[in-house]
């Protein structure tokens, strides 16, 4: 058997999220089928993340075992002819036994697209979360960096979340206007289920006066998810970058 890291990025308008559902389509069973069209073989991948229904990946990682001698760049343009368009291979290598996509994963990079405009865009619909408020970016890249550091972010977690420890470290959260668009862009070590979104949404409350400008340190000494924002909706959230290497701290 041979080990791959393959990298490929999707739109997930159409998907309910990266794995694999009895009830509904998702990214990761289309590709397995593409990898059956391939090669035969019926191949389960393993992916370094989760993400929810309509979560975009422009960097998605999964390691994947094949009996095929078939080369890399076989695998990224085999792939390719067999999947839709919104999912692409966009690199492959093989790698040694031992990888897995997951649990080798040191870090994970994150955008969130606002759409900061009182006039809907077409084209955004499901790539960008309108919202009408205006947005002073500047306040909201100051409040972000207080979610910087190792903390417990049960506060920031859907009441879904079945993790028992919810401590991760945030590398940088950094918050960016270009033109109408407002990007907030942030890494850490690992995330809870839906902690992006509540963060970003938490910040957005900050920018309309619904929470203070101070209040994220007190948020997640409460670890109280009453506490803190509206959870976004998923539209606006793309996995940016996954860190193998070394951790996202530059």
């Amino acid at each position: 058997m041979r080990n791959f890291k393959v990298t490929l990025a999707y739109d997930g308008s159409g998907y309910h999220g990266w794995q694999r559902q009895s009830n509904a389509l998702a990214v990761q069973e289309v590709v397995e089928n593409a990898i059956f069209k391939l090669t035969g073989e019926n191949v389960v991948v393993q992916g370094c993340s989760r993400t929810d229904a309509g979560v975009h990946a422009r960097m998605y990682v999964m390691s994947m075992a094949l009996e095929s001698t078939i080369t890399p760049r076989g695998i990224q343009l085999g792939l390719n002819s067999w999947l839709p368009d919104d999912i692409s291979i966009i690199g492959c290598e093989e790698c040694d036994a031992g990888f897995h996509a997951r649990y080798h994963c040191k870090g994970k990079e994150y955008e969130y697209i606002v759409h900061n405009s009182r006039i809907k865009d077409p084209f955004l619909k499901n790539t960008a979360f309108r919202n009408t408020y205006p947005i002073d970016e500047v306040l909201l890249d100051k409040a972000a960096k207080d979610f910087v550091g190792e903390h417990d972010f049960k506060a920031f977690c859907s009441t879904a979340c079945d993790k028992e420890i919810t401590v991760r470290t945030i590398y940088r959260f950094d918050v960016r206007r270009e033109g109408e668009l407002v990007i907030f862009t942030v890494a850490g070590n690992g995330f809870l289920y839906n902690m992006v979104r509540i963060m970003v949404g938490t910040l957005l409350f900050i920018n309309e006066g619904k929470i203070a400008a101070d209040a994220i340190p007190r948020i997640i000494q409460s670890r109280d998810r009453t506490k803190a924002g509206k959870t976004v909706p998923p539209q606006g959230l793309y996995l940016n970058k996954v860190y193998y290497d070394k951790e996202p701290e530059d």
